[in-house]
């Protein structure tokens, strides 16, 4: 049986899993689903459509399933997707999606979202992400796998944080962050590799000093970046690691501002404009 602490507000249409724990002073909206498990210390907001998965711990005066923040959103039906295992720290905010996207904004599993996160419209974080204080993640974002971005640090729309990457705090960008590298600054730049989170990860040395090598060519020489990459190519058909870096930077090039994903940005009707 669930556990709640009145006074709190659990619409009729929303459903939650019976052994759910809900603090004090929480609001569950019409169409919201929480899974087993999950405990919502106090103060929590829920706002659907929005899915939270199970064993998820929410701290107090989060907002999760808020309306976009985007002045072409009229009110469609769009929603948030957050999975299991994270935990959710003080004043989160995490807006549901927008019909310029596929509409549904996504968090996956085993993540740590700090106090005063922002996670936008459309954004897509992945698992095992930390995101420090203060992280601001503006609309249709994409933040991959095992990613660790540092406090105060901002992101512009549609910009991809690379698996395995490590951005430095205070930092600011306008383009994609590329995989497996530490990066920092305002405007950021590529500094190293994360040497110290690969090998946490269980990367062998050999693919270390691969993606060492790659650094120095790709971000450290002057070396045109396309016959940068093309000099890489042979060295990457024996090292995954490496063909995914140097398709991630192919992808980051064509796209605007190198924003892979802004080539699947919507132009927005004229009602929407």
């Amino acid at each position: 049986m669930a556990k709640i602490i009145s006074p709190c507000h659990i619409d009729p249409k929303a459903e939650v899993a019976e052994d759910v724990e809900v603090g004090p002073f929480c609001f569950i909206g019409a169409g919201v689903k929480v899974g087993a498990r999950t405990r919502l210390m106090s103060h929590v907001t829920l706002l659907g459509p929005m899915t939270l998965g199970e064993d998820n711990v929410v701290f107090p005066y989060t907002v999760l399933g808020g309306a976009p923040q985007d002045l072409g959103y009229q009110g469609e039906p769009t929603s948030l997707e957050v999975g299991s295992h994270n935990v959710i720290r003080e004043f989160v905010s995490i807006n549901r999606g927008t019909i310029k996207s596929s509409g549904v904004t996504k968090v996956g599993s085993h993540n740590l979202i700090m106090a005063t996160a922002h996670i936008g419209h459309d954004c897509d974080v992945g698992n095992y992400v930390i995101l420090s204080n203060g992280v601001l993640l503006a609309g249709h974002c994409r933040v991959e796998d095992r990613a660790i971005i540092s406090g105060a640090v901002g992101f512009h729309h549609f910009v991809t944080v690379g698996k395995s990457a490590f951005v430095g705090g205070m930092s600011a960008t306008s383009s994609d962050v590329p995989p497996f590298m530490i990066s920092e600054g305002r405007p950021m730049r590529v500094r190293t590799v994360n040497v110290v989170g690969l090998r946490r990860q269980g990367y062998s040395a050999e693919t270390i000093e691969v993606l060492k090598r790659a650094c120095l060519t790709l971000f450290h020489s002057e070396t045109l970046r396309k016959d940068a990459l093309a000099s890489l190519e042979p060295e990457a058909l024996k090292c995954p690691e490496l063909t995914y870096l140097l398709d991630f930077m192919k992808a980051s090039d064509v796209g605007k501002h190198n924003r892979a994903l802004e080539r699947f940005r919507k132009q927005p009707s004229p009602e929407q404009a």
